[in-house]
């Protein structure tokens, strides 16, 4: 045996691991300042963070960003933690002080939603020293004028079209790092992947749902 491909497994007796799906392996992976990141958990659910083994969270939420919710996340996670920092509704000076706080807090990147402006994603992206990730929501996305006003990293997130949107840019843009959501099944996740995204946001099953199976086990003791 080569035990060169032997890789030691240490786990808890207690503690159940939230898995991400296999099929995440398969992507290339973002290297951000030294550590490759391949899946990332679609969650502020603090309990899922604490109790999974994705590389990264992907910490944004359908509310105004806050400081007490990023500083919490990045505090109580064991993993690196992307934040949310508006461009929808929140957007202007308030999205570059709220970028600026989550760096001091300690995240290693800040999320701006597709509707921000270029000038005001080039503010973000001249306020802080950590990669600003820019979502894209459609083919019609100008990337050349996104990654030249500060983005660094992509984030395709175009429900059902998101392959085609990761094939399209992978074409013109062959180097840039993609994160994209990939879907609730192994398939789907690796034909996000085959497209060219390097790392793949899940979102996870939520507290209620896995709790659901466990008393229900219980019930049956």
């Amino acid at each position: 045996m080569d035990n060169d491909k032997i890789t030691p497994t240490i786990q808890s007796s207690l503690r159940h691991i939230l898995k991400m799906p296999k099929e995440c392996y398969g992507a290339s992976g973002v290297v951000v300042n030294g550590r490759r990141i391949k899946s990332l958990v679609f969650t502020t659910d603090v309990a899922i963070i604490r109790n999974c083994d994705a590389d990264a969270v992907f910490a944004v939420y359908p509310f105004t960003p806050q400081q007490a919710i990023s500083e919490a996340l990045v505090r109580y996670s064991y993993i690196p933690v992307f934040c949310g920092v508006g461009g929808g509704t929140t957007k202007g000076i308030r999205t570059v002080g709220l970028a600026r706080d989550v760096e001091c807090q300690g995240a290693m990147g800040v999320v701006l939603n597709a509707p921000i402006t270029n000038l005001n994603l080039l503010a973000v992206a001249k306020a802080v020293d950590i990669p600003v990730i820019i979502t894209v929501v459609n083919e019609e996305t100008d990337i050349a004028q996104r990654l030249a006003s500060g983005a660094s990293i992509l984030n395709v997130a175009g429900g059902p079209n998101t392959a085609n949107i990761v094939r399209k840019i992978r074409k013109d843009f062959p180097d840039v790092p993609i994160i994209a959501s990939g879907g609730n099944t192994g398939e789907l996740i690796k034909k996000t992947i085959d497209a060219g995204a390097n790392a793949i946001t899940y979102t996870p099953p939520s507290t209620a749902e896995l709790f659901k199976s466990m008393m229900q086990r219980y019930r049956e003791q």
